[in-house]
């Protein structure tokens, strides 16, 4: 399996979010709500026969606007286990289309903002591991 494999396999379980934009790019100018996919590290070898790799993701989710009132509740809804939650979308299929051994996200960290395009967003970085050959 490919990382643009595992990318699109990633941002096709994040669109079963109602709402949330996905890019397997850093956008220029975001529209938020959006989640972004970036690749941060390969483990190779972690099986016999150079078999399984372990590629650690990082999933920024660009909440909205640090001036809108309600955009750390955005934030929340994103972290939570309800309809929103970046947790359970992305783990909605484990195998990522058929691809991966198993897919796990382990922690939400970063909150905080970011400026992008010259404006300033509220955003949290989901870490995410992917498990295949």
């Amino acid at each position: 399996m490919t990382i643009q494999q595992i990318r699109t396999g990633l941002a096709n379980n994040l669109a079963t979010i109602p709402g949330l934009r996905v890019s397997i790019d850093i956008p220029d100018n975001p529209n938020p709500p959006q989640a972004v996919i970036a690749i941060e590290t390969v483990s190779f070898d972690n099986a016999f026969a150079q078999g399984l790799t372990q590629y650690t993701f990082t999933v920024s989710l660009i909440a909205s606007r640090v001036s809108e009132r309600n955009a750390q509740r955005k934030l929340d809804d994103y972290t939570s286990n309800g309809a929103q939650s970046v947790k359970l979308a992305i783990e909605s299929d484990k195998t990522l289309g058929g691809g991966a051994y198993d897919v796990r996200v382990t922690e939400m960290s970063n909150i905080g903002t970011v400026i992008l395009g010259e404006v300033i967003y509220l955003a949290a970085d989901f870490a995410v591991t992917v498990y295949a050959d």
